[in-house]
């Protein structure tokens, strides 16, 4: 196909503000984790899709299976969907009290 770009797991955009490899990113309604560290300006790239242990809110109990949104106050996933944007399923339970939870992101969000 003349106007293929490319498969979309990663995509490199632009750094709003500083970002450390492993951390979630929200642009617009794009997220994705940062594969590598950037200052504001630079160019970084995002992973859209896989697996990845993400920070929660530590008083959720997340079930597998269960939707996580990104709270971008804190960076923490949360169960909360109002205020917050959808970004994958819970791979792994993970219990009140925990800091971690394994999510799928889903890059079509």
């Amino acid at each position: 196909m003349k106007n293929y770009i490319q498969p979309g797991e990663n995509i490199t955009m632009t750094a709003e503000a500083a970002a450390t490899s492993g951390d979630g990113v929200k642009l617009g309604t794009l997220f994705g984790i940062a594969s590598g560290d950037a200052e504001i300006g630079d160019p970084l790239v995002l992973v859209t899709e896989g697996v990845f242990e993400m920070p929660k809110v530590a008083t959720d109990d997340i079930a597998v299976g269960a939707a996580v949104y990104w709270r971008s106050s804190d960076g923490l996933v949360t169960t909360t969907a109002s205020g917050n944007t959808k970004v994958g399923v819970a791979v792994l339970a993970a219990g009140n009290p925990s800091s971690a939870v394994r999510v799928r992101l889903n890059g079509t969000f």
